[in-house]
Protein backbone atom coordinates (compact mmCIF):
# COMPACT_ATOMS: atom_id res chain seq x y z
CA UNK A 1 0.00 0.00 0.00
CA UNK A 2 1.51 3.20 -1.01
CA UNK A 3 2.00 5.97 1.60
CA UNK A 4 -0.19 9.16 1.44
CA UNK A 5 1.76 12.56 1.89
CA UNK A 6 -1.00 15.46 1.80
CA UNK A 7 0.21 18.76 0.60
CA UNK A 8 -2.25 21.24 1.91
CA UNK A 9 -1.25 24.61 1.17
CA UNK A 10 -3.46 28.01 0.63
CA UNK A 11 -2.00 30.31 -2.45
CA UNK A 12 -3.91 34.04 -3.08
CA UNK A 13 -1.86 34.19 -6.60
CA UNK A 14 0.23 31.02 -7.09
CA UNK A 15 3.54 31.20 -5.21
CA UNK A 16 2.68 28.96 -2.60
CA UNK A 17 1.13 26.87 -5.24
CA UNK A 18 4.25 26.87 -7.34
CA UNK A 19 6.18 25.41 -4.06
CA UNK A 20 3.63 23.08 -3.46
CA UNK A 21 3.75 21.64 -7.27
CA UNK A 22 7.79 21.29 -6.43
CA UNK A 23 7.22 19.08 -3.08
CA UNK A 24 4.91 17.36 -4.92
CA UNK A 25 7.46 16.34 -7.72
CA UNK A 26 9.55 15.45 -4.99
CA UNK A 27 7.94 13.28 -2.95
CA UNK A 28 6.60 11.57 -6.11
CA UNK A 29 9.85 10.81 -6.71
CA UNK A 30 10.33 8.41 -4.60
CA UNK A 31 8.87 4.99 -4.85
CA UNK A 32 5.67 3.62 -2.78
CA UNK A 33 4.78 7.41 -1.84
CA UNK A 34 1.46 8.88 -3.45
CA UNK A 35 1.61 12.65 -2.44
CA UNK A 36 -1.68 14.67 -3.82
CA UNK A 37 -2.15 18.59 -3.55
CA UNK A 38 -4.78 19.82 -1.66
CA UNK A 39 -6.20 23.52 -1.27
CA UNK A 40 -7.94 24.82 2.14
CA UNK A 41 -11.20 26.90 1.31
CA UNK A 42 -11.01 30.41 0.72
CA UNK A 43 -12.45 33.02 3.51
CA UNK A 44 -12.69 36.12 1.54
CA UNK A 45 -15.37 37.34 -1.10
CA UNK A 46 -15.02 36.87 -4.50
CA UNK A 47 -15.51 41.08 -5.11
CA UNK A 48 -12.50 41.29 -2.62
CA UNK A 49 -10.52 38.78 -4.18
CA UNK A 50 -10.90 40.80 -6.93
CA UNK A 51 -10.01 44.24 -5.93
CA UNK A 52 -6.93 42.00 -4.56
CA UNK A 53 -6.55 41.45 -8.25
CA UNK A 54 -5.95 37.85 -7.29
CA UNK A 55 -5.98 35.15 -10.36
CA UNK A 56 -8.76 32.34 -10.25
CA UNK A 57 -8.02 29.49 -8.45
CA UNK A 58 -6.25 26.40 -9.47
CA UNK A 59 -8.27 22.59 -10.69
CA UNK A 60 -6.76 21.56 -7.25
CA UNK A 61 -9.57 20.01 -5.15
CA UNK A 62 -10.39 21.84 -2.19
CA UNK A 63 -9.68 19.80 1.29
CA UNK A 64 -12.11 19.42 4.26
CA UNK A 65 -10.86 19.51 7.74
CA UNK A 66 -11.75 15.58 8.51
CA UNK A 67 -9.52 14.26 5.13
CA UNK A 68 -6.36 15.43 6.96
CA UNK A 69 -7.04 11.68 8.68
CA UNK A 70 -6.61 9.76 5.36
CA UNK A 71 -2.87 11.03 5.09
CA UNK A 72 0.28 9.48 6.25
CA UNK A 73 2.12 12.26 6.39
CA UNK A 74 0.91 16.06 5.60
CA UNK A 75 2.72 19.06 4.42
CA UNK A 76 1.36 22.04 4.91
CA UNK A 77 1.79 25.65 3.14
CA UNK A 78 0.95 28.88 3.31
CA UNK A 79 1.97 32.52 2.66
CA UNK A 80 3.08 35.04 5.24
CA UNK A 81 0.95 37.56 6.55
CA UNK A 82 2.95 39.88 9.64
CA UNK A 83 5.18 37.12 10.46
CA UNK A 84 2.30 34.50 11.08
CA UNK A 85 0.58 32.25 8.70
CA UNK A 86 -2.11 33.81 6.59
CA UNK A 87 -5.66 33.83 8.08
CA UNK A 88 -7.31 31.80 5.43
CA UNK A 89 -5.11 28.77 6.43
CA UNK A 90 -5.12 29.61 10.47
CA UNK A 91 -9.05 29.29 9.53
CA UNK A 92 -9.05 25.93 8.20
CA UNK A 93 -6.78 24.51 11.55
CA UNK A 94 -9.13 26.16 13.56
CA UNK A 95 -11.72 23.71 11.93
CA UNK A 96 -9.99 20.86 12.65
CA UNK A 97 -10.99 20.76 16.29
CA UNK A 98 -13.30 17.11 15.91
CA UNK A 99 -10.06 15.80 14.87
CA UNK A 100 -8.14 17.45 18.28
CA UNK A 101 -10.88 15.44 20.42
CA UNK A 102 -10.38 12.56 18.82
CA UNK A 103 -6.44 12.68 18.42
CA UNK A 104 -6.70 11.26 14.90
CA UNK A 105 -4.18 13.20 13.70
CA UNK A 106 -1.82 12.52 16.89
CA UNK A 107 1.81 10.92 15.57
CA UNK A 108 1.23 11.53 12.14
CA UNK A 109 4.72 13.48 11.01
CA UNK A 110 4.00 16.79 9.53
CA UNK A 111 6.25 19.28 8.05
CA UNK A 112 5.52 23.28 6.91
CA UNK A 113 6.63 25.34 3.77
CA UNK A 114 6.16 28.90 2.98
CA UNK A 115 6.55 32.28 1.17
CA UNK A 116 7.49 35.89 2.28
CA UNK A 117 8.02 39.18 0.44
CA UNK A 118 11.43 40.21 2.01
CA UNK A 119 14.67 38.64 3.86
CA UNK A 120 12.94 39.77 7.23
CA UNK A 121 9.26 38.92 6.26
CA UNK A 122 8.69 36.32 8.82
CA UNK A 123 11.23 33.77 7.35
CA UNK A 124 11.58 32.38 11.22
CA UNK A 125 8.55 33.57 12.95
CA UNK A 126 5.75 32.28 10.57
CA UNK A 127 7.39 28.36 11.15
CA UNK A 128 7.74 29.44 14.78
CA UNK A 129 4.45 30.35 15.43
CA UNK A 130 2.54 27.79 12.93
CA UNK A 131 4.20 24.90 14.96
CA UNK A 132 1.77 25.37 17.47
CA UNK A 133 -0.69 24.14 15.28
CA UNK A 134 0.99 20.95 15.17
CA UNK A 135 1.83 20.66 18.75
CA UNK A 136 -1.66 20.71 19.88
CA UNK A 137 -2.51 17.78 17.73
CA UNK A 138 0.47 15.71 18.93
CA UNK A 139 1.96 15.51 15.46
CA UNK A 140 5.58 14.52 14.64
CA UNK A 141 7.25 17.88 13.46
CA UNK A 142 9.45 17.34 10.19
CA UNK A 143 11.86 20.66 9.69
CA UNK A 144 13.84 20.65 6.46
CA UNK A 145 16.41 21.84 8.63
CA UNK A 146 20.30 22.21 7.47
CA UNK A 147 19.93 19.16 4.92
CA UNK A 148 19.77 20.99 1.92
CA UNK A 149 23.46 20.74 1.16
CA UNK A 150 25.43 23.32 -0.29
CA UNK A 151 22.31 25.26 -1.25
CA UNK A 152 21.70 26.17 2.39
CA UNK A 153 24.52 28.78 2.13
CA UNK A 154 24.26 30.29 -1.60
CA UNK A 155 24.44 34.00 -0.56
CA UNK A 156 24.92 35.14 -4.11
CA UNK A 157 21.28 35.69 -4.64
CA UNK A 158 18.89 37.73 -2.98
CA UNK A 159 15.69 35.66 -1.85
CA UNK A 160 13.29 37.87 -1.32
CA UNK A 161 12.28 41.23 -1.97
CA UNK A 162 13.59 41.14 -5.84
CA UNK A 163 10.86 43.63 -7.50
CA UNK A 164 10.98 41.97 -10.93
CA UNK A 165 11.40 38.78 -11.95
CA UNK A 166 12.14 35.12 -10.18
CA UNK A 167 11.49 36.89 -6.13
CA UNK A 168 9.32 39.10 -7.38
CA UNK A 169 7.00 40.83 -4.58
CA UNK A 170 3.15 40.13 -4.86
CA UNK A 171 -0.01 41.87 -3.19
CA UNK A 172 -0.51 39.31 -0.23
CA UNK A 173 3.13 39.40 0.98
CA UNK A 174 4.54 36.52 -1.06
CA UNK A 175 6.78 36.70 -4.32
CA UNK A 176 7.77 34.54 -7.24
CA UNK A 177 10.17 31.85 -5.87
CA UNK A 178 13.96 32.05 -7.21
CA UNK A 179 15.16 28.60 -8.90
CA UNK A 180 17.14 28.51 -5.77
CA UNK A 181 13.80 28.03 -3.55
CA UNK A 182 12.27 26.28 -6.07
CA UNK A 183 15.21 23.18 -6.04
CA UNK A 184 14.67 23.74 -2.37
CA UNK A 185 10.94 22.83 -2.23
CA UNK A 186 11.60 19.47 -4.35
CA UNK A 187 14.66 18.43 -2.11
CA UNK A 188 12.19 19.20 0.68
CA UNK A 189 9.72 16.69 -0.45
CA UNK A 190 12.37 14.60 -1.07
CA UNK A 191 13.73 14.70 2.48
CA UNK A 192 10.31 14.08 4.08
CA UNK A 193 9.59 10.86 2.64
CA UNK A 194 12.36 9.50 2.13
CA UNK A 195 15.41 7.72 4.74
CA UNK A 196 16.12 4.17 3.68
CA UNK A 197 13.70 2.76 5.06
CA UNK A 198 10.47 0.30 3.34
CA UNK A 199 7.60 2.17 2.19
CA UNK A 200 5.43 1.91 5.24
CA UNK A 201 8.26 3.63 7.25
CA UNK A 202 8.84 6.18 4.68
CA UNK A 203 7.70 9.61 6.56
CA UNK A 204 8.85 8.62 9.71
CA UNK A 205 12.18 10.22 9.32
Amino acid sequence: MATKVFIVYYSMYGHVERLAEEIKKGASSIEGVEAKMWQVPEILPDEVLVKMSAPPRSEVPIIAANQLAEADGVLFGFPTRFGMMAAQFKAFLDATGGLWRSQQLAGMPAGIFYSTGSQGGGQETTPLTAITQLVHHGMIFVPIGYTFGAGMFEMEKVKGGSPYGAGAYAGDGTRVPSELELEQAFSSGKIFCSNGKEAQDICLI
